[in-house]
């Protein structure tokens, strides 16, 4: 129901008052569409079945824009005391402190995180139950320009790589410009362990082909290289969550797909968008993928052993 410029969303048990819904957040330009608070809205309701998954028990960081893509961007970790009691709030250390996290456990969370204008939620590779251990690693593929044939090739290359060391895994475009690639483990690792692992595994790409990927994380330094980037296996670090908007013209969104799209000619880091990724989430390009995590000591064994 809509009055005044306020929409009331039912989200289960809960009703969400979303204010300012006719405000556009995404200005249409040139081939991009224009999009309201109103359309994220209905993106996240239908999505949500599909996105909750990868949200829940996460910290989260939220990128808010609340005069949308031409006004300021802000970077919010700890959740303002008006959030409502209901939504889940964690409360982790950091170096001079603590920040209390906001976690989207269900729909009416994400409903609420849309009417305070959170465009991008970016989630924690760990759970708030297991903090120091990730239960995600992820390889970003940041390509030298736009061009996604750099990334296309990166990803079959690390994709082959990953299923020698008998690892599940699969990409998902990231919205912006490049792939995520990412691998489900069984959290008993902390995360030194795993950003060593995926560091070895980038530096064994590096060595194979040293004309097209650099794990060098000065700019300065990668040339026309794509990097291989694995900072984000860290410690309150954060990637962007799957099915979540970019903020960027056209409202991308970053969506999961299967190793067979790298096929597609047409795919791209923004190929989808509020417009069409429910679609692509309806066919369930992950299948299975979050029930085959591993421990890393075999694969480990496996690097070790092809690297020696």
């Amino acid at each position: 129901m809509t009055d005044g410029g306020t929409r009331r969303v039912r989200a289960g048990r809960r009703t969400v008052e979303v204010k300012r819904v006719d405000k556009v957040l995404f200005p249409g330009a040139g081939d991009a569409q224009e999009y309201t608070k109103g359309d994220l809205v209905d993106y996240h309701r239908s999505v949500a079945r599909f996105m909750l998954p990868h949200l829940r028990g996460r910290p989260l960081m939220l990128e808010r824009r609340p005069d949308g893509l031409d006004g300021p961007e802000f970077m919010q970790k700890n959740t303002p005391e008006h959030y409502p009691d209901w939504i889940t709030r964690v409360e982790l250390p950091k170096e001079d402190g603590t920040v209390r996290h906001t976690v989207c456990d269900d729909t009416a969370t994400l409903l609420y995180l849309t009417d305070q204008a959170c465009l991008t939620l970016h989630r924690w590779l760990s759970r708030t139950s297991s903090t120091d251990c990730p239960d995600r690693l992820v390889f970003d593929l940041d390509p030298a320009d736009d061009g996604f044939g750099q990334v296309r090739k990166a990803a079959e290359f690390l994709g082959e790589l990953l299923d020698e060391l008998e690892l599940p895994s699969a990409p998902m475009t990231t919205g912006s410009r490049g792939l995520h690639v990412v691998v489900p483990l069984t959290g008993r690792h902390g995360f030194d362990e795993v950003r060593e692992f995926a560091r070895d595994v980038a530096d064994t790409l590096v060595a194979a082909h040293p004309d097209r990927f650099t794990t060098a994380a000065r700019k300065k330094e990668r040339g026309d290289r794509l990097y291989l980037d694995v900072q984000r296996n860290a410690y309150a670090q954060t990637v962007v969550a799957p099915y979540t908007v970019r903020a960027r013209p056209g409202a991308p969104v970053a969506t999961p797909i299967a190793w067979a799209d790298l096929d597609d000619p047409d795919l791209h880091a923004r190929r989808w968008t509020i417009a069409d990724a429910v679609e692509k989430a309806r066919s369930d390009p992950w299948a299975g993928l979050m029930g085959r995590a591993r421990a890393l000591g075999p694969a480990r064994r496996r690097l070790d052993s092809l690297k020696g």
